[in-house]
């Protein structure tokens, strides 16, 4: 059942207008907002995503909307920025929510809020162009690739979201897990830059996990064997479920310890068990969900979904606190997979020092933002200023000091 929603409360925007260059042509365009994903269409929004990262497609933000998962009352109200030409032929898009809060962000900014609030200012509402609850990296300007300047379209949208703030009368404005092009294009229009670190694992031609193994370090290969190892004769077993071999009783199960371990950790799960039944219509083909079984019961689940190049962990969840079974659920089955299907990267979601111990890697990862208020944009960037020097001393300092792989 889809959500019904409407513009949030005293939040209205009107059409802006502008040029899009077309060949030799320039033609009149404007920037609008939308508040459900369907007033654009699947056709409109897929063309300008793409089909290299799942979770900007049209099936897996449409499940968001259409479960009740990201509404208004959960604090994820929907505000999608569209630009289209005088026909109504859309040539870009940014995915945008009406945020309440800043729960299920992953990028953190409760410190800003909490200053400017102290200082008389109102934090929230605040505008928010992500993936809901998913410290997913990828394209945040998501841009038609058949019209003739691209950069152009992504120079509108940027102009059109830096003009929402003042706009709407709201404090801020952020872009999480974008491209390292799109923050630069963004700093280049007043918006601050900001940087993180996610432990990615990279696919080094390997042919199979030996392989891989075969690149460690002997301490770091003999400690991941034996991981692996004390799992398996613990009784546990495997099956990376896809597609149509994906049951209702495996979601059931699923759900239940995504819902359990999300209670434990963040004292509330975010996704409704409709969210998983709409991904499982719409995308399973794209879905892979880890099972681990203990006498052929279901005690644990990774949800995984696959890029064109890129296999990405979600949610996790498990009734089970066995020793081990996290890692090898989340992390060495993920790189099973990766290597099986040729794909360049497991990103294994948000924070995890551990996971370089088993062959993940520092990457940095970007943000931009947009603060309306100029005391609050000079103190926010004095300190991303320091925070992002220690992030890049922090990567160099694991590459060099931590990294599990063998120096050559």
């Amino acid at each position: 059942m889809r959500t019904k929603t409407k513009t949030p409360k005293g939040l209205s925007t009107v059409p802006r207008p502008y040029r899009i260059e077309s060949g030799d042509r320039i033609l009149p365009a404007e920037i609008k907002t939308v508040t459900d994903i369907h007033q654009v269409g699947q056709a409109n929004w897929d063309k300008c995503a793409g089909s290299d990262n799942p979770f900007v497609s049209f099936a897996f933000l449409s499940a968001m909307e259409d479960s009740g998962s990201t509404t208004a009352q959960t604090g994820w109200q929907p505000f999608h920025l569209v630009l289209s030409d005088e026909n109504g032929t859309i040539s870009g898009i940014v995915p945008l929510y009406v945020k309440a809060h800043s729960y299920g962000e992953y990028v953190f900014d409760w410190n800003w809020a909490e200053a400017y609030q102290r200082a008389g200012g109102k934090y929230y509402p605040k505008l928010q162009s992500s993936v809901p609850f998913s410290p997913v990296p990828g394209p945040r300007l998501l841009v038609d690739p058949d019209h003739p300047d691209p950069d152009s379209i992504r120079r509108i949208l940027i102009n059109g979201l830096a003009a929402l703030p003042e706009q709407l009368g709201i404090a801020t404005l952020h872009v999480t897990f974008c491209s390292e092009g799109e923050s630069q294009l963004m700093e280049d229009a007043g918006f601050l830059r900001r940087t993180g670190i996610q432990y990615h694992w990279h696919n080094r031609g390997y042919q199979s996990f030996d392989d891989f193994l075969g690149a460690l370090n002997s301490r770091k290969r003999k400690n991941l064997r034996k991981e692996r190892k004390q799992v398996l004769e613990a009784g546990y077993r495997f099956e990376a479920l896809r597609g149509d071999d994906l049951k209702a009783h495996h979601w059931d199960r699923f759900y239940h310890f995504y819902h359990d371990t999300s209670d434990r950790k963040w004292g509330q799960a975010y996704l409704t068990r409709e969210f998983f039944e709409l991904l499982h219509e719409r995308l399973r083909d794209r879905t892979v969900l880890v099972a681990a079984f203990h006498d052929d019961d279901m005690v644990a689940g990774a949800l995984n979904l696959i890029g064109s190049e890129t296999l990405y962990g979600r949610n996790w969840g498990t009734m089970d606190r066995a020793p081990l079974l996290h890692f090898e659920t989340c992390y060495y089955q993920a790189i099973d997979i990766a290597i099986e299907h040729g794909l360049k990267t497991v990103e294994a979601g948000a924070q995890g020092e551990h996971k370089i111990q088993r062959g993940y890697e520092p990457v940095i990862t970007h943000s931009a933002h947009m603060i309306n208020d100029p005391s609050l944009k000079r103190a926010v960037a004095q300190f991303l200023r320091q925070e992002q020097n220690h992030i890049a001393q922090d990567r160099d300092f694991i590459l060099a000091e931590h990294s599990p792989y063998r120096q050559e």
